[in-house]
């Protein structure tokens, strides 16, 4: 029989996340974290476990993600920012690069990374993804750090 691990969405008194969120396109990503603290507490955390930083933009998420990571402080770290599709190929540099930059934290690390950042090719995308019509993004990768940091502590168990 094979054996299944999975982990559960339990907030541990031990556990400790970092959110990093854009300022850029605040009036999305202040969603996003009010959504992820409220999954958070939810599931037992309390707000002392938990650490906002706020950086210029998206594309500044994964310096900030590599240097809390490597802090030793954090059980995860949840980047949280939107990006927007613009008339120019801007959005695709920005969004490319944080991607590459957010995926690339965890495994250098081994700390739970998570990638809540919205990708949208309109503001209407953006906001439906920010908790109008299509749930909400920041709730969905606080969700994701919790069941990855108890399934990451089995896993070395």
């Amino acid at each position: 029989m094979t054996q299944k691990i999975t982990g559960e969405m339990v907030v541990k008194p031990a556990h400790r996340f970092a959110l990093v969120v854009a300022e850029f396109n605040e009036f999305i990503t202040t969603r996003l974290a009010e959504a992820a603290i409220e999954c958070l507490t939810r599931h037992g955390g309390k707000e002392t476990q938990i650490t906002q930083v706020w950086v210029p933009g998206s594309f500044e998420i994964p310096t900030m993600a590599t240097c809390l990571a490597k802090s030793g402080k954090y059980s995860a770290i949840i980047c949280l920012g939107c990006v927007v599709r613009g008339q120019t190929s801007h959005y695709d540099h920005v969004s490319d690069q944080v991607s590459r930059g957010v995926g690339a934290v965890g495994p250098a690390t081994g700390v739970p990374t998570i990638f809540g950042i919205i990708t949208a090719d309109t503001l209407e995308q953006a906001i439906d993804r920010a908790g109008l019509k299509q749930g909400n993004a920041g709730w969905e990768a606080a969700c994701t750090a919790i069941s990855m940091v108890n399934l990451m502590a089995k896993v070395k168990d």
